[in-house]
């Protein structure tokens, strides 16, 4: 006998063509493709806001993670290797837990529990590596101890924050593309863009201000705990926002039968719905389910039969199948995964090393010397004309996020693709070449075009390939995305930040080491953007 049960979108279109009922609406009166209702502007706000929490947080980390690792008495031949921990851990569980996501029976939904999860790690993340230090001091007498638990919780608090920071886009993404059409999820997209944008530009402007000789400054105790108090409330509202921002449809919730076709066809019981001349249910009859709880049911049903069979293995995953899952991925995706690392990689080059590389070439300052000396008060110095430039970043990011609206009818996804790897591999580049301070700020409107690029274009062709899947199998034909979710192609694509991480970790400390400059930085940062700009061109697809 076939059970009835309730499945997630993402679900159906996993299961083999023969066991998903395509009827017509004269059949049930119902229709097969049903996409989730129009969200309004104040939710898709609302599901947007977490973004301007989390840059606001990144920002915090950007200008103050290295600075401060440095200042506490990390070797320089180990700094960079804290980028390496967090996205070797983020890039082994990335995957696993996008996929996790996509059958997750929380009653909450399948992504807000992570969600929320995430956004506690990064709380309590920032908290110790902005704090750390201090703490350490206010309780530990002995200077070479302080020394030591000083270098540990502040590595140990950019670990976690890193790795939740970056885990939390995948999560965000698909839940995102879960609950809205596929209007909306344009819509949302440059929201999230916008709103990254503006979080970094107000995050990077506060870490800009010195706040020692203020009111605030001398309440908290140091300018480090003012930023942390701002990116800590800043963030926990804008998470609230978010995760209350559009209702999910728990995952495994069966709908009751009785109230469905109540409102699709107007019955008056469960008793009035006819059965089969000889007295028995067919097997095959199928249960309709909600796609969304938000709006009336009626607008939001899709029909989907499952055997025991079907159901047993949508509820488990193994890694074996996981595996299998990601490496079968359409030729498409992994084209668009490689072009997302080498983004990434030539983008986390320059900006995790951006305050350090003013600050030192720039500005001509030294981290290591005594904190009262000239050499390291010209460093920060250094470090806040460096969140200046980040924060001209951030606001230029907010500005062309707008501006893709009116580029992408014009030169199309491909253009905008290529233009933004080309504008930051030319601008880091000339910082390489004329590192002063006024061409170096210049420049880092390059660096909004980048970033801007990198958190739309990829899921906004992400978004396009799941189109075609679900319009080719409305309409009976076969796709290569058996056994995958949007989860999972989510995560597998936000996992390249963390593999660009962790190159860029492995790579970045050595290449000083040799070069004997931070100098080498920005200069790779340019070469890899550059060839980055002949493999989008020519290896992603664009129309799938």
């Amino acid at each position: 006998m076939t059970r009835l049960t309730a499945v997630p979108r993402d679900s159906v279109s996993q299961l083999p063509q023969s066991q998903v009922w395509t009827g017509n609406r004269s059949d049930v009166g119902m229709t097969d493709l049903v996409e989730p209702p129009k969200r309004s502007f104040l939710r898709l706000l609302m599901h947007s806001m977490v973004m301007f929490g989390r840059e606001f947080c990144y920002a915090a980390e950007g200008a103050f993670a290295t600075p401060v690792l440095l200042s506490v008495g990390l070797p320089s031949s180990l700094y960079s290797l804290v980028w390496l921990i967090s996205p070797v851990l983020g890039f082994i569980l990335q995957p696993v837990v996008g996929s996790a996501s996509d059958y997750c029976r929380s009653k909450w939904g399948r992504r807000r529990p992570y969600i929320l999860i995430m956004g506690i790690l990064m709380v309590l993340g920032m908290t110790l590596f902005l704090n750390g230090d201090a703490l350490v001091t206010a309780t530990i007498n002995d200077r070479k101890q302080r020394h030591i638990w000083g270098v540990l919780i502040t590595v140990f608090g950019v670990i976690v924050f890193d790795f939740s920071a970056d885990f939390i886009d995948s999560p965000i993404k698909a839940y995102l593309f879960d609950v809205c059409s596929h209007q909306d999820k344009e819509r949302a997209l440059h929201f999230h863009a916008l709103l990254t944008g503006l979080g970094g530009a107000v995050g990077y402007l506060t870490g800009a201000i010195d706040w020692k000789n203020t009111f605030l400054g001398n309440i908290l105790g140091s300018e480090y705990q003012v930023i942390y108090v701002f990116a800590a409330i800043n963030f926990i509202v804008f998470l609230i926002i978010h995760l209350c921002s559009i209702p999910e449809i728990p995952f495994g919730q069966d709908v009751d039968l009785q109230k469905l076709y109540m409102l699709k066809n107007h019955t008056h019981g469960y008793g009035s719905i006819e059965s089969p001349a000889d007295g028995h249910h067919d097997p095959n009859f199928c249960k309709p389910r909600a796609l969304s709880v938000v709006g009336k049911l009626e607008d939001n049903l899709q029909i989907t039969c499952i055997k025991p069979s079907e159901e047993k293995v949508l509820r488990h995953i193994t890694l074996k199948s996981l595996i299998r899952a990601l490496f079968s991925m359409p030729i498409h995706y992994r084209s668009l995964c490689v072009s997302h690392l080498i983004g990434w990689t030539a983008f986390l080059s320059t900006m995790l090393f951006f305050t350090d590389f003013t600050g030192q070439v720039v500005y001509n300052g030294d981290p290591y010397a005594e904190h009262n000396s000239t050499s390291y008060i010209t460093y920060e110095q250094g470090v806040e004309a460096g969140c200046w430039g980040l924060c001209i970043n951030a606001i230029f990011s907010a500005i062309y996020s707008y501006l893709q609206k009116i580029l992408l009818p014009i030169i199309g996804l491909k253009g905008m693709y290529f233009v933004g790897y080309f504008l930051f591999g030319l601008g880091t580049g000339l910082i390489g070449l004329f590192p002063n301070v006024l061409s170096t700020l210049a420049l880092c409107t390059a660096f909004g075009v980048m970033s801007s690029t990198l958190y739309t274009v990829p899921f906004n062709l992400i978004a396009e390939y799941h189109r075609k899947e679900e319009i080719e199998k409305a309409n009976g034909g076969t796709t290569s995305s058996e056994g995958r979710g949007r989860g999972i192609d989510c995560a597998a694509l936000t996992a390249m930040v963390q593999l660009a991480q962790i190159l860029v970790g492995a790579g970045v400390g050595a290449l000083v080491n040799l070069a004997g400059t931070v100098k080498v930085v920005v200069v790779t940062s340019s070469a890899i953007s550059l060839f980055g700009c002949c493999f989008v061109g020519l290896f992603v697809q664009y129309d799938p």
